[in-house]
C-alpha cells in the first residue's frame, strides 16, 4: 500500500509513444512503496510503439501493485467492439488510428479485432482490468471528464472516456481537484477545480505527469 506521506504521480495520454513514456519515467522521483503512478488512459493508437508501451506499463504492474490504470476512449472503444462485435464502432476505430497499434505488433500477427487475437494475453488482461476512474482522499482521477452534480459513480463510461468541451467549459468544484487528460493542449490547462495533462505527445509534442500534491509539471 503507498504510504500516507507519498506523492501521487499521473501521466497523461501516451498513444504508442514509448520513448516518450520511458524517458518521462526516467525523470520522475517516484518511489514504488511510497509513492503512486496514475495512469490517465489511452496507450493505444496513432504513435508508434502500442505493443512496447503495453509492454512497459504491464511490467510496472507487476512490479508495484498499487499502480492506477484507467480507462481512456481507445481502449473503450476497442473492449465495447470486443464484446458486442458491433461493426459500426469499426470505423471509429480506424479513425482513431487503430492500425498504427496493429502495426506495433509486427506483420506475422492474427488479426481479428473480434476477438483481438493480436494482444498476447497480458496485454489483452490488463486493458480488461482497467478501470473508469480513481478516488484519492484530495483528488479525482479520471481520463476525459465528469458530470456536474451527480455522484462519482454515477457518470457512465461515454462521459468518463469521451466527455470534452462542456466538462472543459465547466466553472464546477466537483469536492476535489480533477486530474484528466483527453484533450490535447499545448501546455497543461490549470484551473481552480481541474488539471489537464494531454499535451499532444503523439502530436509531436510533449508527454506529461503532474506531481501532486505539489503541482509540479515533468514532461519528456
Amino acid at each position: 500500500m503507498a504510504s500516507e506521506n507519498g506523492k501521487i504521480f499521473a501521466i497523461g495520454d501516451i498513444h504508442g509513444s514509448f520513448h516518450k513514456l520511458r524517458d518521462l519515467l526516467d525523470r520522475l522521483p517516484y518511489t514504488p512503496g511510497r509513492d503512486r503512478l496514475v495512469f490517465l488512459g489511452d496507450y493505444l493508437d496513432r504513435g508508434p510503439d502500442s505493443a512496447k508501451v503495453l509492454d512497459l506499463l504491464c511490467e510496472l504492474k507487476e512490479r508495484d501493485a498499487n499502480l492506477v490504470t484507467l480507462l481512456g476512449n481507445h481502449e473503450y472503444v476497442l473492449l465495447e467492439y470486443y464484446r458486442s462485435g458491433d461493426p459500426i464502432l469499426l470505423p471509429y476505430l480506424r479513425g482513431m488510428g487503430l492500425d498504427a497499434t496493429l502495426d506495433s505488433y509486427g506483420p506475422d500477427r492474427n488479426v481479428n479485432l473480434q476477438t483481438l487475437s493480436f494482444l498476447p494475453k497480458e496485454h489483452l488482461d490488463f486493458l480488461l482490468a482497467l478501470v473508469p476512474y480513481w478516488e484519492s482522499p484530495h483528488y479525482i482521477f479520471v481520463h476525459a471528464g465528469l458530470e456536474p452534480n451527480i455522484p462519482l459513480a454515477a457518470n457512465d463510461l461515454t462521459t468518463l472516456c469521451e466527455v470534452r468541451d462542456t466538462f472543459l467549459a465547466l466553472d464546477h468544484d466537483f469536492g476535489k481537484k480533477v486530474i484528466f487528460g483527453h484533450t490535447p493542449f499545448e501546455l497543461p490547462f490549470v484551473t481552480a477545480n481541474k488539471i489537464g495533462i494531454d499535451t499532444g505527445a503523439m502530436y509531436d509534442n510533449l508527454l506529461t505527469a503532474i506531481q501532486l500534491p505539489d503541482e509540479i509539471f515533468f514532461h519528456a
